[in-house]
């Protein structure tokens, strides 16, 4: 069941924090200015794993840049005659070179600051006081901001990369599903119901109504996902799900009857299970001739 604690970390305008595209500018440290380059003292970065770039997707930030500028800026180190090697914004930079421009915003940081940084958020990611949307927002940073991999990350953590990949997909939630997560209304479990069906916005919210209003468990909130794509409904009633979560049924309560033991239904995502109950392995014996006849 979803708790009523107050809050923690974040509070108001949290969702300032998980705009398009994270802010750069909330890594700053004290002293540290965004700078406008040639695009030419920019050089990418020879250990960069990440060496294909999808040639249309770049076009189309080309596009963006030539209307708007380039909103994040990039991320450099300084190199040797006035040269910069590029720590995050290869994609940027390369979409920059394609629209003209002849200056790009950067922040330059030295490589012992870079680490400092790189240190301090996976610390961050570690601290058991963390909200899971606070550590997604961390996380974020540590992929965008350091091209690091997920993978890497997890490696780092000490986590598996399917948790690392679940983690940053509550970044994903709408927003009136974030705050509900962060203000304690809904749990972990409930949001990832909430995103099963990311494709459906009306739906997430009707799901999300419904786990607030109602106190949904996570099964119930589950049940939800798995009726509406069953069904391919436009709508799942309340009753619904309450029927698909249902134990018993009019032909389990038959069949108990008859072979006098508790007989229960276990939905899963397809079709489900019946549980038949027995004292010992005599009572097994019974049970099976019953069914042979």
């Amino acid at each position: 069941m979803p708790n009523n604690s107050k809050p923690r970390g974040l509070g108001r305008g949290f969702d300032t924090l998980i705009p398009k595209n994270l802010d750069t500018v909330s890594l700053l440290n004290q002293g540290e200015r965004i700078q406008n380059l040639l695009i030419t003292d920019l050089e990418r970065d020879k250990n960069q794993p990440r060496t294909q770039f999808d040639t249309e997707a770049i076009t189309e930030l080309a596009e963006s840049i030539k209307l708007y500028g380039i909103i994040q800026p990039l991320v450099v180190t300084p190199l040797e005659h006035n040269k910069y090697e590029i720590v995050a914004g290869e994609r940027r930079w390369r979409a920059a070179k394609k629209a003209g421009l002849e200056r790009v915003p950067v922040i330059i940081r030295s490589t012992k600051t870079q680490e400092k940084l790189e240190i301090a958020l996976i610390e961050n990611v570690q601290r058991v006081d963390l909200s899971p949307l606070e550590q997604a927002i961390s996380i974020e940073k540590l992929h965008q901001e350091f091209n690091i991999t997920y993978v890497d990350v997890a490696a780092r953590l000490g986590k598996a990369p399917t948790t690392i990949n679940n983690i940053v997909r509550l970044l994903h939630l709408p927003k009136s599903a974030r705050e509900a997560l962060q203000t304690g209304r809904i749990t972990e479990g409930h949001a990832r119901a909430i995103l099963a069906i990311k494709n459906q916005p009306k739906k997430q919210e009707e799901l999300l109504h419904l786990i607030t209003s109602k106190h949904w468990t996570v099964r119930q909130a589950e049940q939800f996902v798995v009726t509406l794509k069953k069904s391919g409904l436009n709508s799942v009633t309340g009753s619904q799900v309450q029927t698909r979560m249902a134990t018993k049924t009019p032909a389990t309560e038959k069949l108990s009857k008859k072979l006098n033991t508790e007989i229960t239904l276990k939905r899963t995502a397809k079709g489900g299970r019946i549980e038949i109950n027995f004292k010992d392995d005599n009572h097994l014996g019974q049970l099976l001739k019953q069914l042979d006849n």
